[in-house]
């Protein structure tokens, strides 16, 4: 009858057991000190990708009503990252969050954020905190200066006039 290949599963997975899995197979960041909850997805019984999610890193967007998806990782299994993305809207809807946010790179399509129905709310990031550009002394830091994109899942929008503010003020500071 030929082998029955398993469906994509979610599971729980400890903060440990998906850091270590960010640091095996991230291509740019590396572990996270802390989260609200994590999520795995598996194939046949191994894991294949890992979402983790907690607070906001932005003060701007710390309301107690929204998340980030702070890292988010696979193997390259095909609709893993959808999945996990979908997942953790859904988990956070549950727990009381109105919004889901998460970044990515300006390198990044974001089709799997669009395909989880998350949508692109514009260009931030790619500065320092005093609003200059660090020069790129190696990839990891190229990656964490260069501009990304905020995406975001959740039909209410609590604090979305002060994320279009901090937006605006971030894309005024890139201009050079």
């Amino acid at each position: 009858k030929g082998s029955v290949t398993k469906m994509l599963e979610l599971c729980p997975v400890t903060l440990k057991t998906a850091n270590e899995y960010v640091k095996e197979h991230h291509r740019h960041h590396g572990a996270v000190v802390g989260h609200k909850f994590s999520i795995g997805a598996t194939k046949d019984g191994v894991l294949v990708g890992v979402a983790i999610c907690g607070r906001p890193v932005s003060r701007v967007l710390d309301d107690g009503y929204t998340l980030e998806v702070t890292r988010l990782c696979t193997d390259g299994t095909p609709d893993v990252c959808s999945m996990l993305y979908g997942a953790a809207y859904r988990a956070a809807r549950a727990m009381g969050y109105k919004k889901v946010v998460t970044y990515i790179l300006d390198t990044e399509t974001g089709s799997s954020l669009k395909a989880a129905g998350y949508k692109c709310e514009g260009k931030a990031g790619g500065v320092e905190w005093t609003g200059k550009r660090k020069p790129k002394k190696d990839l990891f830091i190229g990656y964490l200066m260069e501009m990304k994109y905020i995406s975001e899942s959740g039909s209410t929008d609590v604090g979305g006039a002060k994320r279009k503010q901090l937006c605006k003020i971030i894309n005024n500071l890139c201009i050079d």
